[in-house]
């Protein structure tokens, strides 16, 4: 694989001649006999002081703060005089309240320094997690290799992590291993690709795609909305309604459109992300940052044309979501949820990997979120998997969309044994998205014309209008407001109607 150096990254990542270093001359008191030579033959190969690169640039116009490792230097190792210098950017950006771009590539720890060196990851991670706490975005690149502390500490803490293709990335090097344990490391298992595959990154780019992904990201993370406007006037439901029976039909029928062509129709900028962070993935559940007009957000989606036998919406889902909701709040960002599920994984795995506690957390985290949220009911609505995603400022239904505590087959089994009885058990229930406005559940129904599967474009076109209002409205309140009104929402429901101006 042909490694680029520090200097040819930045070149092809950043716009021409924006580059601004914030390095001063660095000592390295530390350096004596051989190890001194090594710094000096260092400096001579690559024309640099150090290990690290820091300073600024713009991509697209908009200035970020960049970290860059040159593997030239030591194998991109971080020693003290390195780790002072990444610690000294990172504070300098977080005062300046730069989005911070992380570019390493390195062997991790320089063993030259020992210890010393080893504790500068604690201090690089403090510098990273106060950043992200002032509500500034982190974006990592992982280029080959990233190992050791450097991948186990601010390797690991972005926001949003990509990888270079084919890229080695792991906390043992393989060759350490080998020499420690007498076997070779099992192949593939540190590459970027088994990483993405393991819900570890978000998305593998060449070098070559690293500015267009960063622009999206730059897009959506530093937009800022205007609020001056009236919100969007919502149309009401008209005509008799549909029996229950054929509202859950509509919304099973195959043409139905989902959250992805939801985006492909509604959203101006989506940046697609990938599983919980936690070796764990989730088809099921799409987690993105998006924008619906000029409004920037988190978005979480039941992805209805994903949820199988084998990737229905489990613990994975749901670890993912929490990611999610972590992410509105360190980012400072309104969250979105579409709820669309037959139901969560009824399984032993589901059970032994704390379904029910995950759905609780998930619940919890919700109702105290202080950024404004949004819930949309898009389709099925079913049980635990569509209640972990409920609570919001704002809570919209399509027409077709309902909520029900079980999916209709499994409420009969309950009540009658079987699931023949499943059309009158949702009769019973008010589960229809006009039940919901009625009782006071939802804030407004989205009209179909007459049923989304046959009008998917305007359909979506008209949810995503809808969304940017709900998200309007939910903006212009301070989150004192939100959080009491949410819990003031549940609190009240089945006495009367909601009406909410958008």
């Amino acid at each position: 694989m042909n490694r680029l150096t520090a200097h040819e990254m930045i070149d092809l990542t950043f716009d021409p001649d924006s580059w601004a270093s914030w390095d001063s001359s660095v000592c390295q008191s530390v350096a004596h006999g051989a190890y001194a030579d090594e710094l000096a033959a260092a400096r001579g190969r690559t024309g640099l002081d150090e290990s690290v690169m820091t300073g600024s640039a713009t991509v697209r116009g908009r200035r970020v703060a960049v970290l860059i490792c040159e593997f030239g230097f030591l194998a991109g190792s971080i020693g003290v005089a390195a780790g002072g210098r990444l610690v000294d950017a990172i504070e300098r950006a977080t005062r300046e309240a730069l989005p911070l771009v992380a570019l390493p590539v390195s062997g991790g720890t320089r063993m030259r320094e020992g210890t010393t060196a080893f504790l500068q990851m604690v201090r690089i991670t403090g510098a990273v997690t106060a950043h992200k706490e002032a509500h500034l975005p982190y974006l990592v690149y992982l280029r080959n290799p990233t190992m050791g502390g450097v991948f186990a500490s601010w390797g690991s803490l972005g926001h949003v992590t990509i990888a270079e293709p084919g890229a080695l990335i792991g906390f043992l090097g393989p060759r350490v291993y080998e020499t420690l344990y007498g076997i070779p490391f099992p192949p593939g298992v540190q590459t970027a690709e088994n990483l993405e595959a393991h819900g570890l990154v978000d998305a593998i780019r060449s070098p070559e795609k690293l500015a267009e992904t960063l622009d999206v990201f730059l897009r959506v993370l530093t937009s800022r909305p205007t609020l001056g406007e009236r919100g969007l006037a919502l149309s009401n439901v008209s005509g008799p309604a549909t029996p229950s029976w054929e509202t859950v039909l509509a919304s099973r029928r195959s043409g139905r459109p989902g959250v992805r062509e939801l985006l492909a129709h509604a959203a101006s900028d989506v940046l697609l992300l990938n599983g919980a962070g936690q070796s764990q993935h989730s088809p099921a559940l799409l987690l993105a940052l998006v924008r619906f007009g000029d409004i920037s957000c988190v978005l979480l989606g039941q992805d209805r044309h994903a949820q199988t036998g084998h990737q229905s919406f489990g613990p994975a889902s749901l670890r993912q979501a929490r990611r999610g909701i972590n992410l509105a709040r360190e980012l400072d960002l309104p969250l979105v949820t579409v709820i669309d599920t037959p139901g969560a994984d009824l399984s032993k795995e589901a059970e032994e990997d704390g379904l029910s506690t995950l759905i609780a957390k998930c619940l919890a985290e919700l109702l105290a979120l202080r950024t404004p949220t949004v819930s949309l009911l898009l389709g099925q609505g079913a049980g635990g998997g569509a209640l972990a995603l409920l609570p919001a400022d704002r809570i919209l239904a399509a027409q077709h969309g309902w909520l029900s505590p079980l999916p209709p087959e499994g409420a009969s089994a309950i009540i009658y044994r079987d699931i023949v009885h499943a059309p009158e058990m949702v009769s019973a229930q008010n589960i229809r998205s006009t039940d919901l406005l009625a009782d006071g559940i939802v804030h407004a129904v989205i009209p179909e014309h007459p049923d989304a599967a046959d009008e998917p474009d305007q359909f979506c076109e008209r949810v995503g209008r809808t969304l940017r209002a709900a998200l309007v409205s939910a903006l212009r309140e301070t989150s004192e407001q939100r959080l009491s009104g949410r819990l003031t929402h549940f609190s009240h429901i089945a006495e009367s109607p909601v009406a909410v101006t958008m």
